[in-house]
């Protein structure tokens, strides 16, 4: 066909610093771009070396050899279709966040990132160089395209500049992480330049990296945010062929546009999932080991492990002590058996005989109090990474963000492992994420369907079982209060007096207040795990550890 430009979109899972994997990738993709006869492939953000690749950038060899990469790539390709690919590039001692057309054999146009992100997550601006020129036009079969990177079209200056310099079509290669909130930003970000009537493609990347997850997402739309068409669809590896009609300088969209999955919970149980996938397989772990508590977290991590590695690679264990109960024994099992995961229980309680013999003398005359209880975690998290070192799993830790708010997890214990899938799920999500579960099998789950986690997992009161008769709410509010508190003091940096507005009582309020800086020092050691709101413990809050404010 001669009436339309032909561009096939990529929404690949690129890994940090894997150069030569991404060029692989990037080569497949081209080889199906001819096969379908596109006239040119589009790669998301930093495609060659991944995205983010954080300080990696500052190591000069793995800039100079993903700048290879790309010229080999553009030289090795001068009969396939032109593309547009990202990658770090340095010239005159400065280093920019690029994207490069490439066509018949060679580099044609290079475009610089105008708009560095610093904020949340992203810290770009200590690491690139703004580029110099907020428009770039390349020319494929008669239509003019703008270039654009990410950022640069969360505000109108780049979209306007490429309007003004006669671009006809935008192309946008993204790394945009998602969040609960992300499509309503896009949204009310990139609607800001629908004025100009500038039909554009979003091309963005999908995968775990680190404790972000991206979507993917990828759409097309010929000027309003609100009538985009889905590509390849969320959390999905794939391409997809665009085209431009050169008669009404348009894209061929269908009726009405293709509707990409609105936020729920079936969109965070798929980020979890994937985000847990992706960080055991990028670092070749050969499966998960987790301590399985009868509770309701341990349940749900399990579920999200199995979902994303397949119950043959998710290995659960019972750890129990003279506390733990009849139920939490059943519940455990049940819940192991109806993941059909490997099952093993080891009885701490020999271990806790020995320190209470080798603390005795040193103890003597002292009420037992939390040190008893941490003994206890301690020696659960000594066992499972005996259990790591010894078979290679690594070890998933099931803390949820309440409890690491408040301090109610256990160095060296509970907090013990690689990685936690429930680390930005406040209590109170994590029993409507294991609701939903069990009445729905996630898209792309190698789990099985039905009531994974146990109907009683779910209603009991929940407990650490690190003494007799333990409740959670014997020494924090409830979790609704709490919750509501904690996304006041952390989500919204709001000041005690408005959340006091909310009607909570302001003693549990400054309480919490003082538990949640106090147990800074401890999330600073915590595994990573993915984010799913608006400001996870992590590179979103960096707070410091030695901090005497409270706000009176």
């Amino acid at each position: 066909m001669t009436d339309v430009l032909k561009i096939l979109a990529v929404q690949f899972n690129p890994v940090v610093g894997d150069i030569n994997g991404n060029a692989k990738l990037a080569r497949e993709a081209l080889e199906a771009g001819a096969r379908d006869e596109a006239d040119l492939v589009v790669f998301s953000e930093m495609f060659i070396l991944g995205y983010p690749p954080e300080d990696l950038v500052l190591k000069p060899s793995a800039v100079e050899l993903s700048m290879k990469a790309v010229a080999d790539l553009a030289k090795e390709s001068a009969d396939l279709p032109a593309f547009i690919i990202g990658s770090p590039w340095a010239e005159d001692g400065e280093l920019y966040n690029s994207e490069l057309f490439c066509r018949d054999g060679a580099i044609e146009a290079r475009y610089d990132k105008q708009e560095l992100p610093n904020y949340g997550v992203f810290d770009e601006q200590r690491l690139f160089t703004k580029g110099k020129s907020p428009a770039c036009i390349v020319e494929v079969k008669g239509v003019k395209i703008g270039l654009a990177i990410c950022e640069d079209v969360w505000f109108d200056r780049v979209p306007n500049a490429a309007k003004a310099a006669g671009a006809e079509l935008l192309v946008i290669p993204n790394g945009s992480p998602w969040r609960r909130s992300i499509h309503t930003e896009r949204a009310e970000a990139f609607d800001r330049w629908s004025r100009l009537g500038l039909p554009y493609l979003f091309v963005n990347q999908v995968g775990g990296q680190d404790e972000l997850i991206f979507d993917g997402a990828s759409y097309a739309t010929n000027t309003v945010h609100a009538e985009r068409c889905g590509l390849v669809g969320q959390f999905e590896t794939g391409t997809a062929i665009v085209e431009f009609d050169l008669a009404t300088r348009k894209l061929r969209l269908p009726d009405g546009g293709c509707e990409l999955d609105p936020d729920g919970w079936h969109m965070e149980y798929r980020a979890a999932m994937l985000a847990l996938g992706d960080y055991v397989n990028k670092n070749r772990f050969p499966g998960v080991v987790l301590g399985m508590s009868g509770g309701i977290d341990s349940a749900l991590t399990a579920a999200i492990a199995v979902d994303a590695l397949g119950p043959d690679r998710v290995w659960c264990v019972m750890m129990p002590s003279k506390y733990t109960s009849s139920d939490s024994l059943e519940d455990a099992k049940r819940c192991a058996e109806a993941l059909g995961v490997r099952y093993d229980i080891i009885n701490i309680a020999p271990g806790v005989g020995a320190m209470d013999e080798m603390l005795d003398e040193l103890f003597s005359g002292k009420e037992s109090d939390t040190t008893e209880e941490n003994i206890q975690s301690r020696l659960r998290g000594v066992t499972l990474m005996a259990l790591s070192n010894k078979f290679g799993h690594m070890v998933v830790t099931t803390g949820n963000k309440s409890e690491m708010a408040v301090g109610y997890a256990t160095l060296y214990g509970d907090m013990c492992g690689g990685y936690n899938a429930l680390k930005d799920f406040y209590k109170t999500e994590v029993f409507e994420l294991s609701r939903w579960r069990n009445m729905n099998l996630p898209e792309g789950a190698l789990g099985p369907s039905g009531e994974v986690i146990p109907e009683r997992i779910i209603t009991k009161p929940p407990s650490a079982e690190l003494r007799e008769d333990q409740k959670d709410e014997d020494s924090l509010p409830s979790y609704n209060d709490l919750d509501d508190i904690l996304r006041g003091l952390v989500d919204d940096e709001a000041d005690i007096d408005d959340i006091l507005a909310r009607g909570h009582d302001e003693a549990t309020v400054r309480r919490i207040e003082h538990l949640l800086y106090i147990a800074e020092y401890k999330r600073r050691q915590a595994p990573p795990g993915v984010k799913v709101g608006g400001k996870n413990f992590g590179r979103d809050r960096r707070y410091p550890i030695t901090n005497r404010f409270r706000d009176d």
